[in-house]
């Protein structure tokens, strides 16, 4: 279990620190439009992580876990953004 949760905690790092990086950098008319740019960036990157580990078992679960993941995170992020 320890490979696969190696495999899914940087697609959630990078949501978090997009999540971050959107609320310090972006303007706050900006916001929903770059968390689906952020949320795109992670669904790429959860791909490419789980196919450079080349193992067919287990590989749906691992994306879904990334994605489903980042997708939490940054709806929390989108009300957290959109309250301040």
């Amino acid at each position: 279990m320890t490979w696969q949760l190696t495999s899914i905690l940087p697609v959630w790092a990078i949501a978090i620190i997009g999540a971050v990086l959107i609320g310090v950098i972006s303007a706050p008319a900006d916001y929903l439009t770059w968390v689906p740019i952020v949320f795109a960036a992670t669904i790429i990157s959860a791909f490419v992580i789980q196919l450079a580990i080349r193992r067919k078992d287990g590989f749906v679960v691992r994306v879904m876990a990334s994605t489903g993941g980042s997708l939490v995170i940054l709806a929390l992020a989108t009300a957290v953004l959109v309250a301040v």
